[in-house]
C-alpha cells in the first residue's frame, strides 16, 4: 500500500533557503517540479531516479544539484513498497528561490562562477567524486547550522561544486522541461507502471490506454517531452536495472536478463550493448575489477 505524502511545504518567507533531512519507508515517488532549485543528497536507500530526460540508478552517496521547474523524481525499487517492508531511506536536501542571490550582486565578477553553476543546473547536474564526499559532509553540517554561519556554509557549498571538475551535465541540451502539471501527472502514470512492471512485457497500446490517448498520440507525445521513444525509455529501464543487479547480485547473465523482462539471452545482449557500448559479462568484471562507485555511467 502507498502511503500519501504531505505535500512540499514552500521556503518560509522569514529563511533564506530550507534544508531537511528526510527519513522515510521510501522517497516521494512522485515525478514533479518545483520553481526552486534543488540540492539533494542520499544517505540511504536505493532505486531510479529520473532527471527531465535521463534515467539512471541511484544508491547511498547520490548528489544531484537540479534547477527551477525541471521535473524529477527519485523512485525506490519495488521492494520499499510492499505492506511489510522494513526498508528505510534516508537524504538530505536543499531548497532556495531562484533569486537566492540578487541581481545586483549575481551579476559581479566576484559571483560569477556560481551565477555559471545555476545556469548549468538548469539542465541538472551530479556531483560526482571526492567533490561529492567534500559536499556530502558539508550539507550534514549545514543541519546544524543556523543564522549567518549557515549562508556562507551554503555559499562554500555552491563555490566547491562551482570550481569542481567532478560534475555531469544531465540532460540533453535540447530538453524542454514539462512545467504543466497535466503533463507531469501523464508521465507519472507511465513512469509509475514501467518501473513496477519492467521486468514483464509492456505493450504501447496498453500504456497509451492508461493515459487516455491513442498508441500514435501518446507515441508523439511521450517523444515530445522525454526527447526519446517509449521503446528507448522502457529498454534503459531495463538495462539500467540490469547494471545494478549485474553489480549487486550474484545471478547469471540468463538469469538477469530474465529478471530485467527479456525472454532471450541473443535480445538482452544486443540492446545491453546498445546503451552500454559494452557486453553484459565485459561490463561485470570491469565494475568487479575497478570497484566502480556509480551505477551505469554511460
Amino acid at each position: 500500500m502507498v502511503r500519501n505524502f504531505v505535500r512540499k511545504s514552500s521556503i518560509p518567507d522569514s529563511k533564506v533557503f530550507l534544508i531537511k533531512k528526510l527519513d522515510e519507508p521510501y522517497f516521494d515517488p512522485t515525478f514533479h517540479f518545483h520553481p526552486e532549485y534543488q540540492l539533494f543528497l542520499v544517505l540511504k536507500g536505493r532505486g531510479m531516479r529520473v532527471i527531465g530526460d535521463t534515467i539512471k540508478p541511484f544508491k547511498e552517496g547520490d548528489l544531484i544539484f537540479t534547477g527551477p521547474n525541471l521535473p524529477h523524481v527519485w523512485r525506490n525499487e519495488n521492494r520499499y513498497f510492499e505492506d511489510d517492508s522494513t526498508n528505510q531511506t534516508s537524504g538530505i536536501v536543499i531548497y532556495f528561490q531562484e533569486d537566492f542571490l540578487d541581481n545586483s550582486i549575481r551579476n559581479k565578477e566576484e559571483l560569477n562562477i556560481i551565477s555559471c553553476l545555476f545556469e548549468k543546473a538548469k539542465r541538472g547536474l551530479e556531483v560526482l567524486g571526492e567533490t561529492r564526499e567534500q559536499v556530502s559532509t558539508m550539507m550534514q553540517n549545514l543541519l546544524g547550522m543556523d543564522g549567518f554561519k549557515s549562508i556562507i556554509q551554503l555559499l562554500e557549498i555552491f563555490h566547491t561544486i562551482a570550481i569542481s571538475q567532478n560534475i555531469r551535465l544531465l540532460t540533453r541540451l535540447d530538453y524542454v522541461p514539462v512545467a504543466k502539471k497535466i503533463s507531469t501527472d501523464r508521465m507519472n502514470i507511465v513512469y509509475e507502471y514501467v518501473m513496477k512492471n519492467y521486468n514483464k512485457k509492456i505493450g504501447l497500446n496498453e500504456v497509451a490506454e492508461r493515459v487516455n490517448m491513442t498508441p500514435t498520440s501518446f507515441s508523439r507525445y511521450f517523444k515530445t517531452h522525454v526527447n526519446k521513444s517509449f521503446s528507448d525509455f522502457v529498454k534503459e529501464i531495463r538495462i539500467n536495472h540490469a547494471c545494478k543487479m549485474l553489480q549487486e547480485e550474484q545471478l547469471n547473465i540468463s538469469q538477469i536478463a530474465y529478471e530485467c523482462g527479456y525472454n532471450t539471452l541473443s535480445n538482452f545482449n544486443k540492446q545491453f550493448r546498445e546503451i552500454t557500448s559494452q557486453t553484459p559479462l565485459f561490463y561485470k568484471k570491469t565494475f568487479h575489477d575497478l570497484n566502480i562507485d556509480t551505477y551505469g555511467n554511460f
